[in-house]
């Protein structure tokens, strides 16, 4: 595949959407065919799917019921989208991946990486991204950000204690994956995270 696959993962709050949306913008300008996706959806089926995983009135939902919810939402991303646009040469960048199953469901809701691990090899056929940003922001400040919310959805209404245990598996994650995984300082403004994650694409790739 000559195309160039780039996630962005994070907790709640860390400034995904403002980041990716700048990142296309700038990729685009570039003269590169950007290609925006995000997790659980960017599929007629996955979006379907993500209604189901983020219903606040799902809290009876399994775990093991979640993370294959996921693996199944990104399987058909990955086939419908992901991997045929890469082939076309574009740039495709996805909010979230198999990082954030590995943190969320296996590391958060005690399934076990490995179990994690395996389902979505089997998903996504092993793909994985050529660079992913982690947006590093301290669980206490996800804590206050996510209470200026007006409505949380299933995942967002979780107690305080799992998005500490998903911030220390993101940092466990990394530990594994630092080639692949550059963090970023989600405390910085807009404009300073922007350049951060430029200067990585441009030493990296361009």
């Amino acid at each position: 595949m000559s195309g160039l696959f780039i996630t962005m993962e994070g907790t709640d709050g860390a400034g995904k959407t403002t980041q990716l949306s700048l990142l296309k913008d700038y990729l685009n300008k570039k003269g590169f065919n950007v290609v925006l996706v995000r997790e659980p959806g960017g599929t007629n089926i996955g979006e379907k799917i993500r209604s189901i995983i983020l219903d606040i009135e799902n809290k009876e939902m399994n775990c093991m019921t979640e993370a294959l919810l996921y693996a199944s939402s990104r399987a058909q991303l990955v086939n419908q989208v992901i991997v045929p646009e890469l082939k076309n040469g574009s740039v495709v960048i996805c909010d979230r991946f198999v990082d954030s199953s590995i943190v969320y469901q296996g590391i958060a809701r005690n399934i076990g990486m490995d179990i994690v691990k395996k389902i979505n090899n089997i998903a996504t056929g092993g793909l994985i991204p050529d660079i992913t940003f982690f947006l590093d922001l301290p669980p206490n400040k996800a804590i206050e950000r996510k209470k200026e919310q007006k409505e949380l959805d299933r995942l967002e209404s979780e107690k305080d204690y799992f998005y500490k245990k998903v911030y220390e598996g993101y940092k466990i994650l990394i530990d594994k994956n630092s080639e692949r995984i550059k963090v970023i300082d989600a405390l910085q403004t807009i404009d300073e995270i922007h350049k951060n994650i430029i200067n990585h694409l441009e030493k990296i790739f361009f």
